[in-house]
């Protein structure tokens, strides 16, 4: 049997090593038109920071080291032109000296990934306005800075690329700003989960402009201006392009295969295309959302080495399927890190789903121990059966371990209940006795047996008229900062001061956190107070009005800054 893989990168190259595994006497041709195969496209932008040194570190295989162990036949430079599905052949471009030549297979792969988004702007082919894809695309803008010495950059888009790019130039000593056209960063998380970021990214120097729109580039003696709308346009020596990712479909449209979202081809189960001779992996495939139960697409290393792999098994005779994707993420900015699974409150709404959400701040490891850093927790749930659908962390340490647990607790169909049952590892340096994953159960539960009501940031514009913000938190604490029209009676004196509250008016409790103000609130109520307690702390409040947006008189939350004075 011959089979040809188009694209030698994560999918392919995964797909690639699988079949040699299982059969020693298949020939395996894999066509990559850039210079590389089986690179790390993740670890690029930290070439350009110098976090990575060596060129090589970027590629875990080359063409020689593929045959040397595997005898797969690995041809650089080689653009596949065409695709003839009814001859079962490809038409390949050498790249090199631009000689064209056919080749046959039985089963063929395709696996050629996504490609950057390139928006119809003026002068956006400048040749100081760079992409950030591909091997050659790090080595070209680290050639740049190496040369030109550059002192500020832009960097447009604030996805997983862009935001790594930025922090890296700004590693480069680089005064770097980053435009984002939406609201917010990193568009896996929730806005007020990126408010933490975007003050972050501030504090570490970077120019962060979101609801910006890039209107053109102009080219001038001393570098470039780019021009924005409705905002002063602004300078820099080169920009970096990283406004998202196409699915790399053009080839399998032309062949007549099936194609779905965004252009992505449609796959099924054993990654099989419209032609049940060609499979498709990784970036250019169409797949299934767990939760949802929607086609999407989801550009992510993982999910495309275990599509490789399977569709390889499939080939060979090993009945192997892949099981939906979560779109499980997580991304280091400076000392921070941000991570997420399974749906934001976007996605959820935009599957029609109703949910609810919970908001803890919690320690990575017992408090006690030295050198113990805060996350933010964010989970959404069902709340007829405690479903976990999504969640989202921004912390420092710890945050990676618990987006994994919960991340694999979704996969399983976990509701509240196994997040307050799940035995974790505990010991002072790694965790708390109760891990955060079980404290996120505990709030889920107490909310769905009535235990405590909850409001959010959002709802403190549509407060009753009857309502009384009481924050129970130190008299030192209220004066350093509170919430609008907030009373304040601590917690440690709130049983003896019942009497100076209103029965006949709601409650709206706030502390720090969130727990002491449920403490709170299960006080109040069993003695016969209407009350809710404020989901996230006034921390989480704080974070999200003190991110105050440059250019507009509203605070990041959309809440305009006399709504709240």
């Amino acid at each position: 049997m011959k089979i040809v893989i188009i694209g030698g990168v994560a999918g392919g190259a995964s797909a690639a090593a699988r079949l040699r595994r299982l059969d020693e006497n298949t020939q395996i041709i894999v066509l990559e038109k850039s210079g590389f195969v089986s690179y790390a496209n993740c670890g690029l932008p930290y070439y350009i920071g110098g976090v990575i040194e060596d060129k090589s570190a970027l590629s875990v295989q080359t063409p020689k080291s593929l045959w040397d162990r595997f005898k797969i036949d690995v041809r650089i430079h080689a653009e596949v032109v065409s695709i003839d599905k009814e001859n079962k052949k490809v038409t390949v471009k050498n790249l090199v000296n631009g000689d064209e030549y056919i080749e046959n297979y039985d089963k063929l792969i395709i696996a050629t990934g996504a490609r950057p988004v390139i928006p119809e702007l003026p002068n956006v082919n400048n040749p100081k306005i760079m992409t950030l894809r591909t091997v050659e695309d790090t080595y070209k803008i680290k050639d740049f800075m190496l040369q030109n010495k550059p002192r500020k950059a832009v960097v447009i888009g604030g996805g997983f690329i862009g935001l790594e790019t930025a922090e890296n130039l700004i590693e480069s000593g680089i005064d770097t700003t980053l435009i984002q056209r939406s609201s917010h960063v990193m568009t896996p998380l929730d806005y007020d989960m990126a408010c933490q970021i975007h003050t972050y990214l501030r504090t570490k120097g970077m120019h962060l402009l979101l609801n910006t729109n890039v209107k053109g580039f102009i080219e001038k003696e001393n570098g470039l201006e780019i021009e924005l709308e409705n905002k002063e346009t602004i300078n820099a020596d080169f920009v970096v392009l990283a406004i998202g990712v196409l699915p790399e479909s053009e080839l399998a449209q032309s062949a007549g295969l099936k194609t779905g979202v965004k252009g992505a081809i449609v796959v099924n189960e054993k990654m099989e295309t419209s032609d049940h001779d060609i499979y498709a992996v990784g970036d250019v495939a169409q797949v299934h959302h767990l939760v949802t139960k929607e086609e999407t697409v989801i550009a992510l290393a993982g999910p495309a080495n275990k599509q490789g792999r399977i569709a390889a098994n499939n080939i060979c005779g090993i009945k192997s399927s892949y099981k939906d994707t979560l779109g499980a993420s997580v991304i280091k900015l400076f000392d921070m890190t941000s991570a997420s699974t399974g749906l934001n409150e976007t996605a959820a709404k935009a599957a029609g789903l109703r949910f609810d959400k919970v908001v803890l701040f919690s320690s990575n490891h017992a408090a006690y121990y030295p050198d113990s850093t805060n996350m933010t927790i964010k989970v959404l749930f069902l709340p007829e059966t405690g479903e976990i659908i999504g969640a989202q962390i921004v912390g420092f340490d710890g945050v990676d371990k618990r987006i994994d647990v919960l991340s694999a607790l979704i996969r399983m169909g976990a509701k509240a209940v196994d997040l307050e049952d799940i035995e974790l590892a505990y010991a002072p340096p790694y965790s708390s006795a109760k891990d955060p994953v079980n404290m996120a159960g505990f709030v889920i539960e107490n909310i769905r047996k009535n235990l405590v009501k909850q409001f959010h940031w959002h709802d403190l514009n549509n407060l009753p008229d009857n309502a009384v913000c009481l924050d129970i938190r130190s008299e030192q604490e209220f004066k350093n900062g509170h919430l609008p029209r907030a009373i304040n009676i601590p917690l440690n004196t709130l049983r003896e001061r019942l009497s100076e509250l209103d029965k006949s008016k709601t409650l709206y409790v706030n502390c720090y956190s969130g727990l002491r103000s449920y403490i709170a609130c299960r006080i109040l109520s069993q003695n016969g107070f209407d009350c809710y307690n404020f989901s996230g702390g006034y921390h989480f409040y704080e974070t999200i009005t003190s991110a105050k947006s440059v250019f507009e008189n509203v605070y990041p939350c959309g809440i305009k800054k006399t709504q709240l004075s």
